[in-house]
Order: C-alpha cells, then sequence, then structure tokens
C-alpha cells in the first residue's frame, strides 16, 4: 500500500532499550509530545538489533520520506543503512529528525537537539534541514567483505575495542554515560597498538597507530571530541591518527580527547580527505556510530550531500 493523503506524513521508529530502557518507558510520552507538536506519525517499535534498518526499508516501500529517529546513536545508524540500502527512492528525497533517548547522543549534540523531549519536537516541529553527507565503509567479517553506512564517526584500533566492551554490557542491561570511560581506561590493560599501512589521497604510510577516527561528525563516546573540526556538509572526512603511544600518556592526554585540543598532541595527525584505505597485519577492528563492525582490510569513502537532515543550531563553518 502507498502512502495516501490521510496518512501521517512521518514515520517514528521507537526503540525501547535506548538509554538504558528510556525508550520503552518514555514511549507514551514522546508520542504525546509529538501528536501535541502538530507531528502526526506512524509509530513504529524495533524489538531487536538491526530491525530499524528493515522498519526503514519498508516504511520507504510505503511511500513515507520523512523519518524520526526515536534512540540513541545506534538507532539513528541503523535508519541511515535502511535509506542507503533501499531501491524505492533517492536518498536525497528523505528526511531524518530525531528524538535523542540513547546514553551518548552525539550526532544531535553537534546540531544542538535538546535532550528534553519537548525541545527536540520543537526542532522537528521548526523543520530546518541541511543535505548532510554520509560515510561509507567497506571492510572485511572474516574472509566476507561487507559494507556499511555511517552518519557521524568511524573508528579503528583502541576505539573499536572500546565498543565491543560497551555494547556487551549494554547487552546486559548496563548503560549510562560513565560505562564508556569506565571501558576506556579498562581497555588500556590489554590493548596494543597496531602497525598499519594508510592510504590518503594517493600517498601511503606505514606507522604503528593506537586509534584511528573517520568523522562527519565532532562527538562520539558520549561528548568526546576526536574529530574536532569534521563538518557535515563539506564532502570531506576528518581523519584522526593516533600513533603509538603508551598506557600511562593516554591516562596523561585524556583531556584532550573531550577539550577539543587533540590536533595539538605531537603524536596525532590530522587530515581531511575524500577517502582512506587502512590495511594492518593484524586485524584492526571497527566500530561506526558506536556499532560493532568487523575489520581491516578497510576502505572508507563519503558520499556528498546525501541525506536530508533536521538541525537545531548549524555548525560554525
Amino acid at each position: 500500500m502507498r502512502q495516501s493523503e490521510t496518512t501521517p506524513e512521518w514515520c517514528a521508529i521507537f526503540n525501547p532499550n535506548a538509554g538504558n530502557g528510556k525508550g520503552s518507558k518514555d514511549r507514551d510520552r514522546i508520542s504525546d509530545i509529538l501528536n501535541r507538536n502538530g507531528i502526526n506519525f506512524t509509530g513504529l517499535t524495533t524489538s531487536g538489533k538491526g530491525e530499524a534498518t528493515e522498519f526503514t526499508r519498508a516504511m520507504l516501500a510505503e511511500g513515507y520520506r520523512k523519518i524520526i529517529s526515536v534512540g540513541g546513536d545506534g538507532t539513528l545508524n541503523e535508519i541511515i543503512n535502511g535509506v542507503f540500502t533501499q531501491d524505492h527512492c533517492s536518498p536525497t528525497e528523505v528526511t531524518i529528525g530525531l528524538v535523542p533517548v540513547g546514553t551518548g547522543n552525539d550526532w544531535g549534540r553537534m546540531f544542538g537537539i535538546p535532550l528534553v523531549y519537548e525541545g527536540a519536537a520543537g526542532v522537528i516541529r521548526e523543520g530546518r534541514t541541511l543535505l548532510h553527507d554520509v560515510g561509507v565503509i567497506d571492510y572485511h567479517s572474516g574472509a566476507e567483505k561487507r559494507r556499511t553506512y555511517f552518519i557521524n564517526i568511524a573508528g579503528l584500533g583502541f576505539e573499536a575495542v572500546v565498543i565491543v566492551r560497551t555494547n556487551r554490557q549494554k547487552e546486559k542491561g548496563r548503560s549510562n554515560k560513565a560505562i564508556y570511560l569506565f571501558n576506556l581506561i579498562a581497555s588500556l590493560l590489554s590493548y596494543r597498538n597496531t602497525p598499519v599501512e594508510i592510504t590518503i589521497d594517493g600517498t601511503t604510510s606505514a606507522a604503528k597507530v593506537f586509534s584511528i577516527n573517520i568523522g562527519n561528525g565532532r562527538y562520539c563516546g558520549g561528548g568526546m571530541r576526536q574529530t574536532p573540526d569534521a563538518l557535515p556538509d563539506d564532502g570531506l572526512l576528518d581523519i584522526t591518527v593516533i600513533k603509538e603511544m603508551g598506557k600511562f600518556e593516554i591516562i596523561r592526554s585524556l583531556s584532550i580527547l573531550y577539550d577539543g585540543t587533540i590536533l595539538s598532541h605531537p603524536k596525532v595527525d590530522g587530515y581531511r580527505s575524500r577517502g582512506l584505505k587502512v590495511s594492518s597485519s593484524g586485524q584492526l577492528f571497527i566500530e561506526a556510530d558506536g556499532e560493532s563492525l568487523g575489520h581491516t582490510p578497510a576502505e572508507f569513502s563519503i558520499i556528498p550531500s546525501a541525506i536530508n537532515v533536521i538541525y537545531g543550531k548549524k555548525l560554525i563553518q
């Protein structure tokens, strides 16, 4: 059935597990707030990982072109992957809104989308949009080659190890803003810097690295700023390479992960490019928008002006 004139304009996809169960507890309240703001919607509630992607494909097939993500960064990531793995419309015809319910809410932080539900609904009602770039990752899972999409930040190496630990705890119902920082420090005990080859703009360099971050956005891990100057609509990826560092040096430098000065560190290199390739002798694990993926070898690229997003405030260019 195609969308008719009487069908609600929006589809809202609710993740009941977001925010350690806030998505379930606050679902009715959020629905009421959206309705009071004149946002008529069809609501769908996910029951497991990957279902937001399936819902997105199905609703675009029904004729919907406006989708609200009610959840965290992972829910938004699944919706983005639904948009870019369907053939019913161009992604540039789709508009994404956000009601943040997760523990990190890093993408929404960049655009000034309030954590207060009434404020987030007001942003959607006002409807200011920009065409947002979307990142693409071609990676491996064992011998299988896979592709995924991301809207905010992807990470390789230490970042991905921390995400694996954090997601395991989320699956067991343990989730709060301190979990990521706890896992970051705990993971340092066993992590080893990894030799890699990185190719950017045709130039290949070899180094031992602690981590690599690739961003359309500026925030990850509940407020860390690993790609602090990234812009979501410049057609480029910001790349931050943290080279070999010892455990105590990392701990001493934790503040620069949050205050936006990470690129001033002598063992950190910053780049801006349309893409990069990363290979390693051992497997270097990958995450995107807080979702665990596979491992290297991997290639990162960008789709400029890929999808419409609703924002509260624009970044200073």
